[in-house]
C-alpha cells in the first residue's frame, strides 16, 4: 500500500490484516487505526500518533518507525521524480535532495555504521520493487553510452532522436538516468508526445550549457527550462546512483529509480531491459555494460537472448573492437541472431525491431 487514497479504500473494510503500508503518513487517520484490525500488517516508515502506534503494535502489527533527519526516504513506495530530487535546485544544486543524499552516502560509507548500510538497503530494495511495479507489462529498451557526449554535439542529438523513435515506436526507453548520452535519450522520450519541431528547440536551448561540469546548478536549471517551455512530457525511466554522485541525475526521466549500490543498480537496469538493449559510443562503463548484457544472453540464464544493437561501426571494431569479440562469444548460439552492429543512431531502431522479430 503506498498512498493514503488506497489506505483510505481498503480500511473501510475493517481490516488491514497482512497488509505492508510503505512510507505513508498516517498521522490524520488515527481513528480508523484505532478501529481496524491490524494484526499481522506491517507498517514501513509510516508516520502515527503515539497512541495508533501503540494499538497497532498491541495487535501484533510490525512497526518499523521513519528515520528522523534523513535527506531520503529508505521506506519509499515510489519512483522518484525529477522535481523531488532537484528541489531547491534554485538555490543551488548543493541544497537539492539528491546533493544532501550524496554527501550522507559519502559521510557514511567509509564509517563502517551496519545502521547506515541497512538504510541504504532497505532504499536500494525499495526502489527496486517500484521499479517492477513500475515497468510491469512494459516493452523496455536501454540505451547505454557514456556521460561525456555534450548538449550540442550531433552525437547528442542522434541519441535523442534515437529516444524519441523508440517512444513513439511503443517502447520504454530506460537509461542510466545521467548526463550525456543519456539524458539525450530521456530528453527524446520526452519529446515523442510533441511536434518534432519540439526536440529541435530544447536542443538549441540545452546547447547553451553543454555539460554538467563546472555548474551542476546551471545544467540542470537548462533542463527544467525545457520542461517549464513543454510541459507534460513523454514518460521514460533513468536509474542512476550516488556511488557516482558527482554525475547528477538527468531531469527528462519521468521517472528515476536512484540506488546507492552500483552493481544492483547495473545489473537491474540491464535485466530490466526486456525488448533489448541499444549501445551507443561509450568508454570503459559502456564496455562492462555491453559484457554484462552478452553474459545472460550467452548462458540463457534469464531465457532467451535479447536484441543487442551496437551504434558506430568504427568506435566498436577500431577504437574499442568490441564487436569481434561479441561475435566470436555468439558463434554457434541463439544469442547470434540477436546481435547486430550498425554504423549510425538512426538505423538502431529498426536493427532492434528485426532482431526482436
Amino acid at each position: 500500500m503506498e498512498s493514503v487514497a488506497e489506505f483510505d479504500e481498503v480500511v473501510t473494510g475493517g481490516t488491514l490484516v497482512g497488509y505492508r503500508l510503505q512510507s505513508l503518513d498516517l498521522t490524520d487517520r488515527t481513528f480508523a487505526l484505532l478501529a481496524t484490525d491490524t494484526a499481522g500488517a506491517v507498517f514501513l516508515g509510516c508516520r502515527m500518533a503515539p497512541d495508533a502506534t501503540a494499538k497497532v503494535r498491541a495487535d501484533g502489527a510490525l512497526v518499523f518507525p521513519p528515520v528522523p533527519d534523513l535527506p531520503f526516504d529508505p521506506y519509499r513506495g515510489l519512483l522518484y521524480t525529477p522535481d523531488e530530487l532537484f528541489d531547491g535546485v534554485d538555490d543551488g544544486y548543493d541544497r537539492t535532495p539528491d546533493a544532501r543524499s550524496y554527501a550522507w552516502f559519502q559521510r557514511t560509507r567509509s564509517d563502517g555504521d551496519i545502521f547506515a548500510s541497512m538504510l541504504r538497503s532497505i532504499h536500494d530494495d525499495s526502489v527496486s520493487d517500484a521499479l517492477d511495479e513500475y515497468l510491469a507489462g512494459a516493452r523496455v529498451v536501454g540505451v547505454m553510452g557514456g556521460h561525456a557526449m555534450g548538449r550540442g554535439s550531433e552525437e547528442y542529438a542522434g541519441a535523442a532522436r534515437l529516444g524519441r523513435t523508440l517512444t513513439r515506436h511503443g517502447y520504454t526507453v530506460a537509461t542510466g538516468g545521467g548526463p550525456g548520452a543519456m539524458e539525450a535519450a530521456n530528453l527524446g522520450a520526452y519529446a515523442a508526445p510533441f511536434r518534432d519541431a519540439m526536440l529541435g528547440e530544447a536542443l538549441e536551448l540545452l546547447a547553451g550549457v553543454p555539460s554538467f561540469t563546472p555548474s551542476v546548478s546551471d545544467w540542470a536549471r537548462a533542463a527544467f527550462a525545457v520542461r517549464r517551455r513543454h510541459p507534460r512530457g513523454g514518460e521514460s525511466v533513468g536509474i542512476p546512483t550516488w556511488f557516482y554522485g558527482h554525475e547528477p541525475p538527468n531531469a527528462f526521466a519521468s521517472h528515476i529509480g536512484k540506488y546507492f549500490a552500483n552493481a544492483t543498480r547495473e545489473d537491474g537496469l540491464l535485466a530490466r531491459s526486456t525488448a533489448g538493449v541499444v549501445f551507443l559510443p561509450g568508454a570503459a562503463g559502456t564496455v562492462q555494460e555491453i559484457f554484462d548484457n552478452a553474459t545472460p544472453n550467452y548462458y540463457g540464464s534469464r531465457g532467451a537472448p535479447t536484441p543487442m544493437v551496437l551504434v558506430n561501426r568504427a568506435h566498436w571494431t577500431e577504437h574499442l573492437p568490441v564487436w569481434p569479440l561479441l561475435q566470436a562469444l555468439a558463434k554457434e548460439r541463439p544469442m547470434a541472431a540477436r546481435i547486430a552492429l550498425v554504423d549510425s543512431v538512426d538505423e538502431a531502431p529498426e536493427a532492434l525491431t528485426r532482431l526482436g522479430a
